[in-house]
């Protein structure tokens, strides 16, 4: 059964997170709050100190605030935060997001 995990204004869905798999993010935190026009979600794979396969994703304004659905390529943790095009940025108080990425066994 899929799970929603709600932390800080993101809610992640589902949880577990599947390598190969998709993900959907809801964002509804500060940089929502203060009427951004365009939301990015900065994602990467790996440790905290070290992330690789960066990448940046164009959000979708909703009535829920900015969503994106993201396949999982990397098997590593997948972390991300959040951006707008005034260079604003939500990364969870120094923290990102971040999820252990499973690769098919629970």
């Amino acid at each position: 059964m899929a799970r929603a995990a709600i932390e800080a204004g993101v809610i992640t869905t589902p949880v577990p997170i599947i390598a190969g798999e998709s993900v959907h993010i809801i964002y509804s935190g500060p940089l929502a709050k203060s009427g951004a026009n365009k939301v990015y979600m900065h994602i990467g794979y790996g440790p905290d100190s070290s992330w690789k396969m960066i990448d940046d994703f164009e959000m979708s304004s909703s009535k829920w605030g900015w969503e994106a659905i993201v396949d999982i390529a990397g098997d590593d943790r997948f972390n991300f935060c959040f951006h707008d095009c005034a260079d604003n940025w939500d990364n969870n108080n120094g923290h990102n997001w971040s999820y252990e990425v499973f690769s098919g066994v629970i």
